[in-house]
């Protein structure tokens, strides 16, 4: 009977934890679904709010418009109507003053024909006189209609179907906005983010890629990248600090950008890639990420190194250069087992470590090899990638026995990039990476 019990007791402690489960899931979904409907509310009352504040504004400013058109050719009908009125009164002021001309002379003329037989006579000659100086013969020209200006208003009926035929197209509401980021991947003090375009009726010409810190002290949104590539990675970033990304795009032939991608955050956990600070003939960068070889009147090819071992296998290594000097087969850039030089010896050209030369030459462990890579100058970016292909088994001394930790390695120099296997005697974890340069004048970023 107590066995029977106690296997119904742990079904019962089963069927209890898995509701427990089952209810905890639901939660979670349940907050999920919250979360979409706030999402469909708040983006709508944000679209609602973006369409009556645009067409507000389109209405005052087309309003304007029209006001301004309408003061002007109203002008220009004072204008018209102006000039052309000028002529037309002062012609009629000549006139009123012929007509009073004659009823003055009509009235003398009356006078000397009722006066007396004594007075006639010079009446009649004062008379004569003042017609003939009047020149009774002679009448101003008044313009035919034809001749004055008929104004009118010449207005275009078709503005009115082209306006309307503008106005059904302009704007639009979509769903989903045309392009989403479709992943963040953690790089050393940077985040590699990629996006793509959702929407296949939409013709992207370029991309807009935003980022800021994320939290309710976050910054503003600053423009990280604008331009038709679909990936690109954000440098001098924070570690374990948060950060959010968007992204837009702007159609073939407008001016104007899509909407915002939904928000991404993403954060990374590795270090920035840093110089080590101190090293003679250099000088660093606020970062730490930039390095420029100020001196080169000391004899020999000096090595700056990384801080620490913060290139790992898997990851993509850039040195861009951001300014030349003059190059020497001695200059190096490239990666190696220890940061303070193997063996004592202070060159990146030697054993534990592979690098490129300014001339192209590629160096592995101290030996050169038969392919070469383009020369390094201003704006050149060489990459280092590399990845574990064989690991053989350690005695004690964690030493590989009769073998080597194979890593294979892929060095990219413009459009040309070289491939080979390189064998180290021990595990590492992480690998330095340095430059040299023989003269002064060289400047590299690192990332």
């Amino acid at each position: 009977m107590s066995v029977e019990v106690d296997v119904l007791l742990q079904e019962a402690k089963e069927s209890i934890e898995a509701a427990q489960n089952y209810r905890s899931e639901l939660q979670q979904r349940l907050h999920g679904l919250n979360q979409a409907r706030k999402q469909v509310r708040g983006s709508s009352g944000q679209a609602r709010e973006a369409l009556r504040r645009h067409f507000a504004e389109l209405q005052a400013a087309a309003t304007g418009l029209l006001s301004e058109r309408l003061s002007v050719l109203l002008s220009e009908v004072d204008a018209v109507e102006a000039d052309s009125i000028k002529p037309l009164d002062d012609c009629q002021s000549l006139i009123e003053h012929g007509v009073s001309q004659a009823d003055e002379l009509l009235r003398d003329g009356e006078a000397a024909l009722r006066c007396g037989l004594g007075e006639k006579e010079d009446k009649l000659g004062s008379f004569t006189k003042k017609a003939m100086h009047i020149q009774l013969d002679s009448l101003p020209e008044v313009p035919a209609l034809v001749d004055v200006p008929c104004v009118s208003a010449q207005l275009d009926d078709s503005l009115l179907g082209l306006l309307r035929e503008r106005v059904c197209r302009h704007g639009s509401v979509a769903s989903h906005p045309p392009v989403l980021i479709e992943e963040l991947q953690e790089r050393p003090g940077s985040i590699l983010v990629r996006w793509c375009k959702v929407d296949e009726d939409f013709a992207a010409a370029d991309y807009r890629l935003q980022h800021r810190r994320a939290g309710n002290g976050g910054s503003q949104y600053e423009d990280a990248y604008i331009g038709r590539d679909c990936d690109f990675l954000v440098l001098h970033l924070d570690a374990h600090t948060d950060y959010l990304f968007r992204v837009c795009a702007r159609g073939e032939g407008r001016t104007e950008w899509s909407p915002w991608s939904i928000p991404q955050t993403g954060y990374t956990t590795l270090a920035p890639h840093e110089w080590s600070p101190g090293t003679e003939g250099y000088i660093l960068g606020s970062r730490r990420n930039v390095a420029l070889r100020n001196d080169s009147s000391q004899s020999g090819c000096p090595v700056l190194y990384s801080n620490a071992p913060t290139y790992f296998c898997g990851l993509t290594l850039t040195f861009k250069i951001t300014a030349s000097g003059h190059p020497d087969r001695r200059d190096s850039l490239g990666v190696c087992v220890d940061g303070r030089g193997a063996g004592g010896q202070r060159s990146l050209q030697s054993d534990k470590a592979v690098c490129i030369s300014t001339n192209g030459a590629v160096f592995v462990n101290g030996k050169e090899m038969t392919n070469q890579l383009p020369a390094i100058s201003l704006g050149s970016a060489v990459t280092f990638d590399m990845e574990v292909v064989g690991v053989l088994p350690v005695n004690n001394n964690n030493v590989i026995e009769g073998g080597g930790f194979k890593l294979r390695v892929t060095i990219g120099s413009g459009s040309r990039e070289v491939v080979f296997d390189w064998l180290l005697e021990q595990a590492v974890d992480g690998l330095f990476f340095g430059c040299s340069f023989v003269h002064s004048g060289w400047k590299v970023l690192v990332f």
